[in-house]
């Protein structure tokens, strides 16, 4: 099924029951462990989480579904950050995909076919949907000017705006806001997530008109702005690999 299939519409879901997953609630019993676990381990991947971005995400094979993505950044090296994406910043948050970053250097290297899956942030960073919530933005502008050259890749693996209340399906490409008409996100989002966090996305695209553009973005990224067709996974039955002869 591949992740343009489905209509965007509740599935499954309940009548009355909102998105709230499915499941019963925590016991006391679990509550216990997971204290204890944090006093013996040390969760170090976890605790390398140290930076919180707010911007907005398309489905690449559905631009009108558009969603506020919240980052949770890793730096691995000045080259690559990981990023675990949720829905919101509460407690309650659901994890809702992954993404991936690379400097123009790296994202230059990588196959030609590779690229078609990334998209640039020139033009989400410059026009202020990305936003540090609670940091300065004179502390944040140092980064923003590299992270504007940069490229990623976003995989959704759980479509709460379609009302799902289990990550289903196959994880579906995101695309990052573009300065065309199809690309941009719409004015009610904005508004809402900008009341929330109180700043200003005109005032950061003002701030930041000064940066400094990249010399180019590669046409092989932001595949639907440069062909007009969407990238979507798709999942196929296949034989399974029998080489260790001991397998059945």
């Amino acid at each position: 099924m591949a992740s343009s299939d489905k209509e965007p519409k509740p599935s499954p879901m309940r009548d009355g029951e909102g998105a709230v997953p499915p499941g019963k609630k925590t016991t006391a019993g679990s509550a216990a462990l997971d204290m204890g676990a944090q006093v013996v381990q040390t969760m170090k991947p976890i605790r390398h989480f140290q930076q919180h971005v707010c911007t907005f995400s398309l489905y690449a094979h559905d631009l009108s579904r558009q969603i506020e993505a919240h980052l949770f950044l890793s730096r691995l090296n000045e080259d690559l950050l990981q990023c675990a994406v949720y829905d919101s910043d509460l407690p309650s948050a659901r994890l809702i995909g992954v993404e991936y970053m690379v400097s123009e250097g790296i994202f230059e290297g990588l196959p030609e076919e590779e690229k078609k899956l990334w998209h640039s942030h020139a033009y989400e960073i410059k026009s202020g949907m990305w936003v540090c919530p609670r940091v300065p933005e004179a502390l944040s502008k140092p980064e923003l000017k590299g992270l504007s050259k940069s490229y990623g890749k976003f995989w959704c693996t759980w479509q709460v705006d379609r009302g799902d209340r289990l990550p289903l399906g196959a994880p579906a490409l995101m695309v990052a806001p573009q300065g065309v008409p199809r690309g941009r996100v719409r004015q009610e989002l904005v508004r809402s997530r900008d009341d929330r966090y109180r700043v200003s996305s005109d005032e950061l695209k003002q701030s930041r008109t000064e940066m400094e553009e990249p010399e180019w973005i590669n046409p092989r990224s932001d595949y639907w702005k440069q062909h007009g067709k969407a990238l979507a996974l798709d999942v196929v039955e296949v034989d399974m690999k029998r080489g260790d002869p001991s397998f059945p």
